[in-house]
């Protein structure tokens, strides 16, 4: 499961949505209940890159999009560029009314093909799949009438927020609240619906198996996750898509999806904003940015240097 879940940590903001949004009933909410934390402040500096011509700037931040709270990153170098920026440009730019949001996920999350999630998994796989809800404290039948990639992205979030993990913290959110404070515009790459449609579209075969494989794993959700967080902290882009290749071997669909043909989507994007004044700063998720077919890599086939700053 740890392939299916580095990839999607480290690539979709439907990470937070999925906490704060995919929320199909109130025992749902009562689950993800975060764990209490200690007010202790560690200081991190993520890597940071910086597209440059003779009037425009981009600044490029990887990011996590949750985390514990108690991590100093919005400072330094991030802080600087963040404040000279005139605008912040986001994977997308998730509705605040859950009412909205729930317009756009319910119709594509609900299963209509006339089979009950139960009905598509082999006996062993839907005992398991009923424990691990269960074990959350949510009904056996919480899912039972929407695709298995909502069970399987929701249940990849849920036992984080029981081990500290707050959407709130997670950099999109920070950097979102400080650009309303400050009165800059805020854009996304993409919308709510083409994010998820990247998982509407997987054939039934690779929801159940995503769905599978989350719970068969679950409770090395948090060490997976632990990790990425430490390799990010310390800007270390290269061990961190060291670590993303194990995903990348296993998930060669997955990868090219959300990772690929995405980074060459958003390098256009960055090409055509570059023939603008102006200075931008842009915040994907840190596997946008870190190893072969990264963001840097299409900017480079399109003529552009990305300069790491931090």
């Amino acid at each position: 499961m740890k392939t299916w879940f580095k990839t999607l940590v480290s690539s979709c903001a439907l990470i937070p949505f999925a906490a704060c949004a995919l929320n199909p009933g109130d025992n749902i909410a009562q689950a993800r209940e975060p764990a209490a934390t200690t007010a202790t402040t560690t200081k991190v500096k993520p890597a940071l890159w910086a597209v440059k011509d003779d009037d425009t700037t981009i600044y490029l931040l990887g990011t996590v999009h949750v985390l514990k709270p108690g991590l100093s990153w919005f400072d330094g170098a991030v802080r600087q560029a963040f404040d000279k920026s005139d605008e912040l440009v986001l994977e997308l730019v998730l509705p605040e009314d859950q009412a909205e949001a729930a317009k756009v996920t319910i119709p594509l999350a609900m299963d209509t093909s006339g089979k009950t999630l139960p009905q598509k998994l082999e006996p062993d796989a839907l005992k398991a799949y009923q424990t691990v809800l269960t074990g959350l404290g949510l009904p056996a039948n919480a899912f039972d009438a929407f695709e298995p990639w909502f069970a399987a992205v929701t249940l990849s979030v849920l036992p984080l927020t029981k081990l500290g993990y707050d959407p709130n913290q997670g950099v999109e959110k920070q950097l979102t609240a400080a650009a309303k404070t400050a009165n800059k515009p805020i854009s996304g790459f993409e919308t709510l619906e083409e994010q998820l449609g990247f998982f509407d579209t997987l054939p039934e075969a690779g929801q159940v198996a995503f769905l599978n494989s989350t719970v068969k794993d679950i409770d090395k959700l948090g060490p997976t996750l632990d990790k990425m967080v430490l390799l990010w902290g310390k800007g270390d882009t290269v061990s961190l898509a060291a670590t993303m290749n194990e995903s990348m071997v296993t998930t060669p669909e997955l990868t090219k999806t959300l990772l690929w043909d995405r980074n060459a989507r958003w390098a256009d994007q960055i090409k055509a904003r570059m023939d603008k004044p102006g200075t931008v700063f842009v915040a994907v998720g840190a596997g946008h940015l870190a190893g072969e077919n990264s963001v840097q890599d299409y900017l480079k086939a399109r003529g552009l240097k990305a300069k790491r700053v931090q």
